[in-house]
């Protein structure tokens, strides 16, 4: 007696995805990387051109945690554009095969991305120094750094909503 399995493609949605979607999903961890990276030695004690933390336990687990978060969640938005974001895969327990409904996905991405942007926007008003902000707090030449590195990090909100977008009209009814 022989047992057969089904291949399940993993890749594969109930609609096709654009292109352009694919591709914005696999940049998201590549935006959040530099900021993630940039936050790591500002743990250990290094100011990375500004003010140094003051010495807590809780610097190393906080401040790495937050870059694996903030990497997790990066990676989560690959959903979007694959099949284990429109059902649950199979071996989640109870739930494994069972439909995502849409607007459970749609909602938190959609506040997210709008969270995300408004920083956006937040960054650009210290980066650009408008409406008298005091523009970032390092020394010269690591503000650059600073601004870049943050910079990309903004990027998230909008290709967020992009994606968000993509993900509802592939899901919505015809």
């Amino acid at each position: 007696m022989t047992t057969h399995t089904a291949h399940i493609n993993t890749t594969a949605t109930a609609r096709p995805v654009p292109r352009w979607a694919v591709g914005a999903a696999h940049a998201m961890p590549l935006v959040a990387l530099p900021v993630c990276l940039w936050r790591l030695p500002i743990a250990f004690g290094y100011g990375m051109g500004g003010e140094v933390l003051p010495p807590s336990p809780w610097n190393i687990p906080y401040v790495v945690g937050l870059s694996v978060l903030s990497e997790a969640f990066a990676l989560l938005s690959l959903g979007l554009v694959r099949r284990w974001g429109e059902v649950v895969p199979t071996w989640v327990p109870k739930l494994g095969g069972r439909r995502i409904p849409p607007f459970a996905v749609i909602l938190p991405a959609t506040i997210s991305g709008l969270l995300f942007t408004a920083l956006m926007v937040h960054w650009a008003f210290g980066a650009l120094q408008l409406g008298g902000a005091d523009g970032f707090p390092y020394a010269e030449g690591w503000d650059v750094l600073a601004m870049t590195v943050s910079g990309l990090f903004t990027l998230w909100g909008p290709l967020l909503l992009a994606l968000t977008f993509a993900y509802y009209r592939r899901r919505r009814p015809r």
